[in-house]
């Protein structure tokens, strides 16, 4: 008996190595493939996007968090990645190229907040430019009465007004993971989002009854088909997998925790739709944005399990699973401009690091 529990002890021990382990070849795997794609002057993509920089840097960055020295290429292009997105940052504090054309400033709020996010955890970019990133994003918070408030569409300036859930959450993200920065201003006016604005603008988004209690949408303009409302006369809004886990991390970004309802609820939407196979209510729609979006609301929730899954486990499985042989990953479905092998990869790297 003794030595068929030492059996079994050894076999979970070796095959807790082997998970590592493939972790380890495919987060290698996925590095060299985008080592291969970057351009001379450090972009990667299209460069007038400066997140698609800033999302292979993050990876690259959160790769190596811990572990031995990254080797002298990944050290080189981190360096040649973070200073390309330096240099697009606008005297306004936004990393952003301005497209006058679009009646915005080429997805202002979108880009400044990935890049804030990547630059600060690559620790390659000095904190003046971090700080007047931070301003940015701050004075892009939509105020007012309405609904809208609080909340973070794709531009600073817009010909309409209009906020999402997505957005939101990258803004609000960004902000709670560079809030330590803030001891660095010297002019002592430290600059901060109205979290009670965000939170509430989060909170319009989740549904509150019926079977999609807990359950969150992009916005309040993307109703279900047809025309059902609620007791009050609201259009019920369609909630899916994606926008719930951004609520998830948008909450946690305001402070919330596992243990408050509001959370709690949604993590019991989750539960219910679980999946990894599909973006439960968009099919592959966005689906690396999904379980990148899974791997940092759940990482930021400190949750191990939802419901009897060990997501961990589950996510990172059928992410490797979708590897392919030059180590990139890519979608069939071109929504979000998933097509592009850097942006899957970038996601697909960041949620293999935050599973490991």
């Amino acid at each position: 008996m003794k030595k068929i529990v030492c059996l079994f002890a050894l076999t979970a021990t070796l095959g807790g190595f082997a998970v590592e382990t493939n972790l380890t070849v495919a987060i290698e795997k996925g590095t060299k493939f985008l080592l291969s794609r970057q351009s001379p002057d450090g972009h990667w993509s299209d460069p007038q996007m400066p997140a698609l920089t800033a999302l292979p840097l993050w990876a690259l960055s959160t790769s190596f968090k811990g572990e031995a020295r990254p080797s002298s290429l990944v050290s080189e292009a981190r360096k040649k990645a973070a200073s390309f997105v330096l240099a697009t940052q606008r005297p306004d504090g936004g990393f952003y190229v301005p497209k006058p054309g679009r009646g915005g400033s080429g997805l202002g709020n979108y880009n400044t907040s990935v890049c804030l996010s990547a630059l600060f955890d690559s620790g390659l970019a000095p904190k003046a430019a971090l700080l007047k990133a931070r301003e940015y994003i701050a004075s892009s918070q939509l105020v007012g009465d309405d609904t809208l408030a609080g909340g973070f569409g794709y531009d600073k300036v817009s010909r309409r007004r209009y906020a999402d859930l997505s957005n939101t959450s990258y803004a609000m993200s960004a902000m709670a993971k560079t809030a330590s920065l803030e001891e660095f201003r010297t002019d002592g006016k430290k600059v901060d989002l109205d979290w009670d604005k965000a939170l509430a603008f989060v909170e319009n988004l989740i549904k509150k009854e019926g079977p999609d209690a807990g359950g969150a949408a992009y916005n309040e303009r993307t109703p279900q088909a047809g025309t059902e409302t609620n007791k009050a006369g609201k259009v019920h809004l369609r909630a899916y997998g994606s926008m719930t886990y951004a609520a998830v991390l948008s909450m946690c970004s305001a402070k919330l925790d596992r243990g408050d309802p509001r959370v709690r609820q949604s993590l019991e939407y989750l539960n219910k739709y679980w999946s990894v196979e599909e973006n439960p209510g968009m099919g592959n729609q966005g689906l690396y944005y999904f379980y990148d979006i899974m791997a940092r609301a759940l990482s930021a929730a400190g949750v191990d399990t939802v419901g009897d899954h060990n997501w961990k486990k589950e996510l990172s499985a059928k992410v490797m699973s979708l590897q392919k042989p030059d180590g990139s990953w890519a979608n069939d479905n071109n929504r979000f401009w998933e097509a592009d092998p850097v942006l899957c990869t970038s996601f697909a790297l960041l949620v293999l690091n935050l599973c490991r």
